[in-house]
């Protein structure tokens, strides 16, 4: 798998690969990850001190930031032998963390953004609850005869899918819902430019449709792989419903088993949308130069009645793998702001004087007359506001927003 790093410079990317875990080894890593949870909760737990401080004294304010931290775990470390049985690499690693997510949390709230919109300030890991994840800078790990060796003796068997295009910088080595190991290797990205094709599309997002596309034969229909397995998934929650335990104890052997077999299948339609969505973006990608894509938001379809259609329909998965897509490949991608692109001709860029319902699935220009399926026209209008000018619209460029280019 391939992902963007995000926030990091441009041209890097993870690749995650399998780990095949020995017992000795899950010991020493759910070791490692005991610690790193401490000295996490001692950064909330100081982080909360210096606040209520600053809150009281507003004349004497503390500071919380990586230094201090950094001289608290030094500190820690010099007292307590449990600490210094670990690495200081992910531990140092866990403040650097906690950095950034305290630091975004500020920002949210420094640009006054509403509760459901700003990320929430570091809370504390649960034993229980929070998932194994330690990262590894350069110093801290090494790839030697195809194992992972990471600091503290802890070697790992990768399962290598394919090769890394370079050495990687760092790695991050997590536990999923199932209780599957991963490495995540953060390495400069490989690019493949593919030939010119020639040929241009526009891309538009729907419900009924997950893409239409303005080639019939690159339209994305919707997968339903959610709806396919919620018997399955229904059947899973009566099970723990069942076998739930009271309040405040540990679930029966019968209630994890149903707890693992429903986030096995969650997980299943999980990978089966990344597939379907790679798949398709890899053909669009393939067969056309430049593409022309609705920058849409499918965030606010969450308060409508279409939530669970368009849920299952992962739009969001979708447009995120064919710009990654065509980032790697070197084709040209333009985002579309998708203000009345459902209003306006492709044809003539005469625009309705009403937004069209839902259930009106025909578009037909009150000025030219042109007919044609709402989605197909909205594609058109795609290519149209990006300046690509499809064929019968030449010269044409209906006003909207501004055109973005996809980093």
């Amino acid at each position: 798998m391939t992902t963007p790093v995000a926030n990091e410079d441009a041209g890097y990317a993870r690749y995650t690969f399998r780990l095949r875990v020995s017992s000795t080894a899950r010991t020493a890593l759910l070791g490692e990850w005991a610690r790193c949870r401490w000295i996490w909760n001692e950064c909330v737990a100081k982080s909360k001190q210096v606040h209520a401080h600053n809150t009281a004294n507003p004349d004497d304010k503390l500071t919380c930031g990586p230094a201090q931290l950094d001289r608290m775990l030094t500190v820690a470390r010099a007292h307590s032998a449990w600490l210094r049985d670990g690495s200081s690499v992910p531990q140092q690693q866990v403040i650097r963390d906690f950095a950034k997510s305290r630091a975004k949390a500020q920002k949210d709230i420094k640009n006054r953004l509403s509760v459901r919109q700003r990320a929430g300030m570091p809370r504390w890991k649960k034993k229980r609850t929070a998932r194994p994840s330690l990262n590894y800078t350069k110093r801290g790990f090494r790839l030697r005869d195809g194992r992972l060796h990471l600091a503290g003796r802890i070697a790992l068997t990768v399962v290598w899918s394919r090769d890394l295009p370079a050495d990687p910088s760092s790695v991050r080595v997590y536990r999923d819902s199932l209780g599957h190991w991963y490495a995540s290797f953060v390495a400069p990205a490989q690019d493949a430019p593919l030939p010119p094709t020639g040929r241009v599309v526009g891309v538009g997002w729907g419900v009924t449709e997950t893409a239409t596309t303005t080639s019939g034969a690159h339209d994305l229909p919707h997968p339903r792989h959610g709806k396919l397995a919620q018997a399955k998934l229904s059947r899973y929650d009566r099970m723990m419903a069942r076998r739930e335990p009271p309040k405040g104890q540990a679930g029966s052997n019968g209630y994890q088993k149903a707890k693992r077999l429903r986030a096995k299948q969650y997980k299943k339609v999980a990978r089966q949308r990344e597939d379907t969505a790679r798949r398709w973006a890899k053909r669009v990608v393939r067969d056309h130069d430049a593409i022309a894509v609705e920058d849409f938001k499918p965030k606010f379809l969450a308060k409508t009645t279409m939530a669970a259609k368009a849920a299952d329909a992962a739009i969001g998965a979708a447009k995120r793998a064919l710009i990654d897509m065509a980032r790697k490949h070197g084709r040209d991608v333009r985002l579309v702001h998708p203000a009345y692109t459902t209003m306006d001709c492709a044809q003539c860029g005469a625009r309705a004087k009403h937004a069209l319902p839902l259930g009106e699935r025909i578009y037909t220009c009150t000025r030219c007359g042109a007919a044609s399926p709402r989605d197909k026209n909205s594609a058109r209008v795609m290519l149209v506001r990006a300046g690509l000018y499809p064929a019968g619209a030449e010269g044409v460029r209906p006003s909207g927003p501004p055109v973005q280019r996809a980093a």
